[in-house]
């Protein structure tokens, strides 16, 4: 009932609060002796951490994982493996004056409506502090499919309020201008500036819109582009669970996100149907599509083109301007927030994208490898067969 567990044989449960003793996360159903320990899942808790550079929160968390169960001797055991970290800059006192006041388009009033209780102190479990156990369980996934299927999973800040990182094909001259490549686009590259928008030019723009906005006591959003490459033909579920349909709820359920699009998106829709078609071609000895408007993605199921998506997000909700509200008895308050916030969440937001997308791509790699193993094994002929 609680809406805390995602995936259906790969599953995670998420836990804690954002000012409790810690959050974490319950992985069910990793296979058993997969090579695993820390150093597997802490690169990615650390760029998503708070206090990693002057556009973040300062909230200072090491965010050192625990890895509390479901291993032995460096391998999995195909038991729930258990990951925990401390919250060690904690400051719940710091939300006192706003205990009884609906801060503007936070979970405040809705939890209030569905629980009748609530943790004032942060958010609770509606604090981005939540995804530190997907970002944890991410990093599990994105190992076994690396080594399975060598998946690669890059996202990228693409924008920021109205500036836009441009990008080029991989005829592109001097790497150090402006404009990258999406097909061939590195983490390291990404990385390479603290906003995590690998056109250089692009990014200083983007860092000094948002240092504009901190000063302002303000916020902006922009848009996570995403790409998958080595994707396994065939992952996906007609009808329901699309993989696309998966991939949206997965996004859409990380916070502050608006909107999700995959392939051309929405811009498909000023194209007619022979511009906006994927015509089938024979690539390296294997049938493949000369464009990729689909975005990797066809009748709901993987056809080996790379996956291709965007997220929106939304400007962070908690700003330092003065705006009205209301207490919870209806009364009219004026709130200036005070404390540690991001005044943009996208940089912070990167492995976030990833680690979903490798939460859902494994799940549906589990499943196909059941459909197919079903199939391999083969059934007995009826009695009679043939007669």
């Amino acid at each position: 009932m609680s809406g805390s567990i995602f995936g259906k044989l790969f599953t995670i449960a998420t836990w804690g609060e954002s000012h409790g003793g810690g959050v974490g996360v319950v992985v069910d159903g990793c296979p058993p002796r997969l090579p695993l320990g820390p150093e597997d899942i802490q690169p990615q808790l650390d760029r998503r951490r708070p206090g990693q550079s002057r556009l973040t929160t300062p909230r200072q968390e090491s965010d050192r994982v625990r890895i509390l169960s479901g291993l032995f001797e460096g391998r999995t055991l195909g038991t729930p493996i258990l990951l925990m970290v401390d919250n060690e800059d904690a400051r719940p006192g710091a939300y006192e004056s706003w205990r009884d006041v609906y801060r503007p388009s936070h979970a405040d009033f809705t939890y209030d409506e569905k629980y009748g209780v609530r943790s004032w102190q942060g958010g609770g479990r509606a604090s981005a502090r939540e995804t530190v156990g997907r970002v944890a369980a991410g990093a599990i996934a994105e190992k076994i499919l690396r080594l399975a299927e060598r998946t690669e999973i890059v996202a990228w800040v693409r924008s920021i309020h109205r500036i836009e990182a441009a990008t080029k094909d991989a005829s592109g001259a001097d790497p150090g201008a402006g404009g990258f490549d999406p097909l061939t686009v590195t983490r390291a590259r990404v990385d390479a500036t603290p906003v995590r928008c690998p056109d250089p030019i692009a990014a200083e723009k983007m860092i000094r819109r948002i240092e504009r906005a901190r000063r302002d006591g303000d916020s902006v959003g922009g848009v996570i582009e995403a790409i998958v490459r080595h994707v396994p033909r065939g992952l996906g579920e007609p009808v329901f669970d699309r993989l696309e349909a998966d991939l949206a709820k997965a996004m859409l359920s990380l916070p502050a996100t608006k909107g999700f699009e995959i392939g051309s998106g929405f811009s498909g829709t000023r194209l007619t149907g022979s511009e906006h078609n994927d015509p089938f071609v024979k690539k390296r000895g294997r049938i493949g599509t000369r464009t990729n408007r689909s975005g990797g993605v066809q009748g709901g199921i993987t056809n080996g083109e790379p996956l291709v998506f965007r997220v929106a997000f939304k400007p962070t909700a908690t700003i330092r301007k003065p705006q009205e509200t209301v207490d919870v008895r209806g009364r009219k308050r004026v709130l200036e927030a005070r404390g540690r916030h991001d005044p943009c969440v996208l940089p912070r937001a990167v492995p976030l994208v990833e680690a979903m997308t490798a939460l859902v791509l494994v799940d549906h790699w589990m499943r196909q490898l059941a459909i197919t193993e079903a199939a391999r094994r083969g059934w007995p002929d009826p009695p009679n067969a043939g007669a």
